[in-house]
């Protein structure tokens, strides 16, 4: 059964991945576009000339940003399914569909929504390169701490079902979630690397696309894949 369901998380990641790519090449590239832009004035202003092209834009707008997506998106709809396969049963007693939706929207949260509060998403020409591996390290430990924070919230809520009943109890983890990013978050430094110069509405409208292909990525994974399952007769009803 968990081969099976491998299999439809990373067709249902594809279809993620397509419709990611479509939704990238319409509201993200604009803005990687301008923000080239600004890149290459910035440097000619310092009378730098430009770095050496190794991949063409067309290539990474492209090919290559399909490739990229449809391959994150199989890999991600793989592991969701797994974890889809490990936690039904055990978790409570929902149907397919909805354990799919709600794992999809607690992935969200989790690995989406907590690390961009504190870590955001930058278009190119912003942030220094020497410190790209420190940024990079910082944002995966956010993911790993808002998914431990997860799991921990969860334990507590089906700790305290019985004596506060589903509702109270689903309040007080969802608290507890909240105090424990809230307190990483602000013992985490701050990492802020956008030249004073950089267009705000670019910059914006940046971060706001990239959200919004994590928002196609996950709620297609999500929809699809729980339809796929529960089609496939592979989990009972």
């Amino acid at each position: 059964m968990v081969g099976n369901l491998l299999v439809r998380g990373m067709l249902a990641g594809v279809a993620a991945g397509l419709l990611t790519f479509g939704f990238a090449k319409v509201v993200g590239e604009p803005q990687v576009g301008q923000a080239i832009s600004f890149e290459e004035k910035f440097n000619a202003a310092k009378s730098e000339s430009p770095e050496p092209e190794i991949v063409s834009r067309h290539t990474q707008a492209g090919i290559g940003l399909l490739t990229g997506v449809v391959t994150y998106g199989a890999a991600i709809g793989g592991l969701f399914a797994l974890t889809f396969a490990y936690l039904y049963g055990r978790v409570s007693r929902v149907g397919v569909r909805s354990l799919s939706a709600w794992l999809a929207l607690a992935a969200f949260i989790s690995i989406v929504i907590v690390p961009t509060i504190k870590y955001p998403a930058n278009p190119p020409s912003v942030g220094d390169p020497e410190t790209i591996g420190y940024r990079t390290g910082m944002f995966f430990l956010m993911i790993v701490v808002s998914i431990t924070a997860l799991v921990f919230s969860l334990r507590v809520v089906r700790r305290a079902v019985s004596s506060l009943g589903w509702w109270n109890a689903s309040v007080v983890g969802g608290i507890v979630f909240i105090v424990i990013i809230a307190a990483v978050q602000l013992t985490l430094p701050v990492i802020n690397e956008v030249p004073a110069a950089f267009p705000a509405v670019v910059l914006w409208k940046f971060r706001v696309a990239a959200i919004g292909m994590q928002v196609v990525m996950w709620t297609t994974i999500g929809l699809v894949f729980g339809a796929l399952a529960e089609s496939s007769g592979l989990v009972s009803q």
